[in-house]
C-alpha cells in the first residue's frame, strides 16, 4: 500500500486525528513544512506527540493528510453541480475556467509547500507523487472514455493530454503564489474553448478530401481540362 493510500484509509470518526489535522494545517501556513514542528503541531491541538505517532508515519503524512482534508476533488463537485453526461470536454472548459476565477484557497498554499517541500524530503516526494498518481488516474480514466466516443481524438496521448492539463492548473498555482497578474475570465474562457474544440474530433467538420471536385480544374497552359 502506498504511502497516499495508507493517509486516505483512516477510520472515520476519530476526533484527535482531525484536530490533529487541523493544527497541521495551521502551522504549516505559518511556518512552511521546513519551519513546522511535529511538537508544536500536537501542543496546538492540545495533544502529546504520541497522538501523532500513533497516526501518522510523520510530518510528511500528516502535510499530505492536510492537503487531502481540505481538498474535496473538483471533478466530484462539477458531477455533483452539473450534467456533462460523460462528456469530458465540458468537464475539461468548465474547470480550464475556474482557473482565472477561484481564489488560493488553503489547499493550494499546502500544495505549493508540499511540491517546494518535495525538493528536499524523499518521503513527501514519495507521497505526492502517489496523491498526484491517483489525480492522474482518475482524469485519465476520463479522457480514455472520451477517446473511445471520439470527443477527444483517439490520436493524442492520454498521458500527455492529462500532464498538460495538470501543466496548466499548476502553472496558476504558482502565478497565484507571486500575485501575478492572471488574464481576465471572458478572453481565457474563449482560449480554453478553443483549446477544448481542438481535441473534440465530433466538433469538427468532416470533409472528404477524396472526392472529386465539382468543377473542372485549370490545366498549366491555363485552359481548362474535364
Amino acid at each position: 500500500m502506498t504511502g497516499a493510500a495508507t493517509a486516505a484509509a483512516v477510520p472515520e470518526g476519530d476526533p484527535i486525528r482531525a484536530k490533529l489535522i487541523a493544527s497541521a494545517a495551521q502551522v504549516f501556513a505559518e511556518k512552511g513544512y521546513d519551519g513546522a514542528g511535529v511538537a508544536e503541531i500536537a501542543r496546538r491541538a492540545g495533544y502529546t506527540t504520541g497522538a501523532i505517532y500513533g497516526r501518522f508515519s510523520g510530518k510528511a503524512e500528516l502535510l499530505l493528510a492536510a492537503i487531502e482534508a481540505r481538498s474535496e476533488s473538483e471533478l466530484d463537485v462539477l458531477f455533483n453541480e452539473h450534467r456533462f453526461e460523460g462528456k469530458v470536454t465540458d468537464i475539461l472548459t468548465t474547470v480550464g475556467a475556474h482557473l482565472v476565477t477561484d481564489e488560493m484557497g488553503p489547499e493550494s498554499a499546502l500544495l505549493l509547500e508540499a511540491f517546494v517541500a518535495a525538493r528536499r524530503d524523499p518521503e513527501v516526494r514519495r507521497l505526492m507523487q502517489g496523491l498526484l498518481d491517483l489525480r492522474r488516474d482518475r482524469l485519465g480514466d476520463l479522457v480514455a472514455e472520451a477517446q473511445s466516443t471520439g470527443a477527444i481524438d483517439p490520436a493524442l496521448d492520454a498521458e500527455a493530454v492529462v500532464r498538460f492539463c495538470h501543466a496548466v492548473g499548476f502553472g496558476f498555482l504558482l502565478f497565484r503564489a507571486v500575485d501575478l497578474h492572471l488574464p481576465e475570465p471572458e478572453p481565457w474562457e474563449g482560449l480554453i474553448a478553443r483549446l477544448v474544440d481542438a481535441l473534440d474530433t465530433t466538433a469538427r467538420p468532416t470533409t472528404d478530401r477524396t472526392a472529386p471536385a465539382d468543377t473542372d480544374q485549370p490545366d498549366h497552359t491555363g485552359g481548362y481540362h474535364p
